[in-house]
């Protein structure tokens, strides 16, 4: 999976010592079992959800798009 993916190259370049915050959407790749399985064995990653409804986030969004 593509998200794992991600999370393990987070915890191999952050320091040990540090927790790690990730704030994403609500998409159910963030919400897979084995997300989920692997954040449980990993105390120091937390994930933050987005309210299902954020308007805010879309500028957030278009702002991005465009850097």
């Amino acid at each position: 999976q593509e998200f794992l993916a991600f999370l393990r190259h987070i915890e191999a370049n952050v320091p040990p010592q540090l927790d790690i915050h990730l704030v994403v959407d609500n998409y159910a790749t963030h919400k897979h079992p084995k997300v989920r399985t692997w954040l449980a064995r990993r105390p120091r990653g937390h994930i933050h959800f987005t309210p299902t409804y954020a308007s805010w986030l879309n500028q957030v969004e278009r702002f991005f798009a465009l850097i």
